[in-house]
């Protein structure tokens, strides 16, 4: 059996959950901390950060650190349920933006919001900072303008195909989604879009996730929201 160290409110870790579960792959969960990983969880990986998959291969044990290379070797480990294109331009596409959100994204969202409204609080780094709170949501502003942009003319975020791009899209906004910061009534081509992401059988799990000490809004776990 596979195992993934995760954390459920990470969007790397949402990454390697949605794509192990396109790919029918079977896995058990067992959750890390990120701020206080115990010495087994540090001894898989020198990043000591989920997400991390250990897989049984011919020969023993094969230990993949990082959503990046989970979602890859999800990819390639069969034909079946692919998650990228056949074409070599949407594959290319695809990558570009997991590289987007893996970085870019990131930086200028994640390393505001999330550090504010999650890592601060679980970690007893003290209330979020407003100023900060208000730089991150101005650059959540853009890049949600960007994915709107993109979707305008695309069925899916890298093309006519779901793919990793969608992935790592997908759980990155569903962490702020958890957190309120996305008003969908003003988006409703990227609602649209998150609603078909809601409602494909890899990413229901995640609705169900719950954090102690958060409360996401009440829809947060609606397919029809």
């Amino acid at each position: 059996m596979r195992i993934l160290y995760h954390w459920p409110l990470d969007p790397q870790s949402r990454q390697a959950r949605i794509a192990l579960t396109e790919k029918k792959l079977k896995f058990k969960l067992v959750p890390v901390s990120p701020w206080t990983p115990e010495n087994d969880f540090l001894a898989l990986t020198p990043e000591g950060m989920p997400p991390v998959l250990v897989d049984v291969v011919t020969g023993g044990k094969l230990i993949i650190p990082g959503a990046r290379a989970i979602c890859e070797y999800a990819h390639e480990g069969s034909s079946r349920h692919p998650l990228l294109s056949e074409d070599i331009a949407e594959r290319a596409e695809a990558r570009r933006l997991c590289t987007w959100f893996d970085t870019k994204f990131l930086d200028e969202v994640n390393a505001y919001l999330m550090h504010e409204k999650v890592e601060k609080s679980l970690s007893g780094g003290g209330p979020p900072d407003p100023p900060t709170l208000r730089t991150g949501r101005e650059h959540l502003a853009f890049h949600l303008d960007y994915l709107t942009w993109l979707l305008e003319n695309r069925a899916w975020l890298a093309g006519k195909q779901f793919s990793l791009a969608d992935i790592a899209a997908g759980a990155n906004l569903s962490c702020l989604d958890f957190l309120g910061e996305i008003k969908w009534k003003d988006r409703p081509v990227l609602k649209t879009w998150y609603q078909k992401l809601k409602c494909r059988p890899s990413f229901r799990p995640l609705l169900s996730d719950r954090i102690p000490g958060l409360i996401p809004p009440a829809y947060y776990a609606d397919l029809d929201f």
